[in-house]
């Protein structure tokens, strides 16, 4: 016999998911991740697969359409596209990724084969389910790696983990967390508890080590955030405006040792500026002993193809192109859809794919771990700048998502990698947030958003090794792959007593 649809349970996994997005910045309410998943685990208590799916498809509704809703801001605002067009787009990503909750759901009960979860099932399966979400999203279709668990849990005592298995790793510790509340909760063995006290215990206690090195002097660094409106940032008319902006700023900061422009800085292309602008730059940069990494396309005429890049101007000239492109915003995944709106045809759009092996930038005297705009998000990738970098630079435009959650999500990320790596970032944004954040993961200094400024800081390079950067996602694969192995081994030998 079927089990009577619970309308209750729908309805606190709709509340779980809508909850979810305030364990990450600007709310930064950490514990409410692993009660939200708890909440999750429970509602998949006593009911099949199908319902399983609908609860997990309502946790995802409520998730993404808070967490992402600044996709609409996106697509109506800076994509010209009305109310109901942008609210209609929003809709179908979010239901998307909502399939994704439902999926885990369904494949959960499919592999329990039970309506009852069992301690082992919340325990083992549900924590190693979720792993697999995450790195399924991260990886389908290009990936989005967004609202990873593991990222909310910067300022909490799990934060840790973080150079040992990654914020990806700490994704399977928080979902272990709220597997074992649950299974207490339910089974009511209150004794599980000091497990979660244990692991969050050594969390707290593996805060205080320190994985690297301080490298040479600390560099002074000055980002320039030329909070450029988006809506005119390509326009002809602002080009001259912008050009200018982005050099006084930095002749007022010819004592820095490096100064550090955000993505796209520059509205034209590396030829179109270089004998006029560019060029004299560097001369005055090598005159004052400043080094600049600046934001800019560059246009590769033998294949008639454009990237978006970085350059590096004054002791040393390279160039980096990004390499992981986000869909709709450096291209458009589909040619056929330019001109239907305004969202398709954004200036920019057809950017070319950077190479997947690039040497890094020199500045300051100091190889730079380059990424520009999301690219960040991709743990793996920064990964591959390590050990040789000794600190990390990323350069973004939020300027698209104008006052929603997205920035302050972004700058939660960026703390995530620097934790990861053992690095100081730099991070230079168009309109806010810019930050110095040190190799702990902590916020030296920000800018204000939608303010123009210069913030001056130090940075202090970094040589060495975390665990994480050694080893990188080996290990949390092995004890996923070693958790799911005891939990079938306990389903098999559960299911041979039952038959005897």
């Amino acid at each position: 016999m079927e089990p009577k649809p619970n309308w209750l349970g729908h309805v606190v996994a709709l509340i779980a998911g809508m909850s979810l997005p305030l364990a990450f910045s600007p709310f930064d309410y950490y514990p409410i991740a692993i009660l939200s998943l708890t909440l999750l685990f429970l509602c998949w208590q006593h009911v099949d697969a199908r319902t399983a799916a609908l609860r997990g498809f309502l946790f995802g509704l409520g998730l993404f359409g808070v967490g992402i809703s600044w996709i609409y801001v996106a697509i109506h605002v800076f994509g010209q596209a009305s109310v109901f067009l942008a609210g209609a787009l929003t809709t179908v990503f979010v239901a998307f990724l909502a399939f994704y909750t439902a999926g885990l759901g369904w494949g959960v009960k499919r592999l329990s084969r039970s309506l009852t979860l069992s301690g082992a099932d919340f325990v083992l399966l549900l924590p190693v389910s979720w792993l697999a979400f995450e790195w399924f999203k991260a990886w389908f279709l290009t990936g989005f790696p967004w609202l990873e668990v593991g990222v909310s849990q910067i300022a909490g005592p799990l934060s840790g983990y973080i150079p040992l298995v990654g914020a990806f790793g700490v994704s399977l510790i928080a979902a272990f967390s709220a597997g074992v509340l649950a299974y207490c909760w339910h089974y009511k063995k209150l004794l599980g508890l000091l497990l979660v006290v244990l692991v969050w215990s050594a969390g707290y206690a593996l805060q205080s080590v320190v994985w690297t090195t301080e490298k040479g002097e600390a560099l002074t660094v000055t980002i320039v955030q030329g909070n450029v409106p988006q809506d005119i940032k390509w326009d002809k008319e602002q080009v001259i405006k912008t050009l200018a902006l982005y050099q006084a700023e930095t002749e007022r900061h010819w004592s820095s040792d490096l100064v550090v422009w955000p993505e796209n800085a520059i509205t034209a292309f590396y030829h179109q500026v270089k004998s006029f602008y560019l060029d004299p730059l560097a001369v005055a940069a090598r005159e004052h002993k400043t080094d600049i990494l600046l934001g800019l396309p560059i246009y590769e005429a033998e294949n008639e193809l454009y990237y978006n890049g970085m350059m590096s101007l004054g002791s040393d000239v390279g160039f980096y192109h990004k390499r992981h492109l986000v869909p709709f915003g450096d291209y458009v995944p589909f040619e056929w859809l330019r001109g239907l709106i305004a969202f398709f045809n954004l200036p920019m759009s057809s950017f070319a794919i950077g190479a997947d092996r690039q040497p890094l930038l020199t500045a300051g005297g100091q190889k730079v771990g380059v990424s520009i705009c999301y690219e960040d998000t991709f743990s793996n990738e920064v990964l591959e700048t390590l050990p040789e970098a000794s600190i990390l630079v990323n350069a973004t435009n939020n300027a698209w998502y104008g006052d929603s959650f997205a920035p302050h999500q972004h700058l939660q990320i960026s703390q995530n990698r620097a934790l990861e790596m053992g690095r100081a970032i730099i991070r230079a944004t168009t309109n806010g947030v810019s930050a110095f954040i040190d190799h702990k993961g902590q916020l030296e200094a920000t800018t204000r958003q939608f303010e123009q400024a210069a913030l001056t800081g130090k940075v202090q390079p970094r040589q060495g090794s975390t665990f994480y950067v050694q080893w990188q996602r080996w290990p949390i694969f092995g004890l996923a792959l070693f958790m799911f192995v005891v939990w079938a081994y306990y389903r098999q030998s559960n299911s041979k007593s039952q038959t005897h």
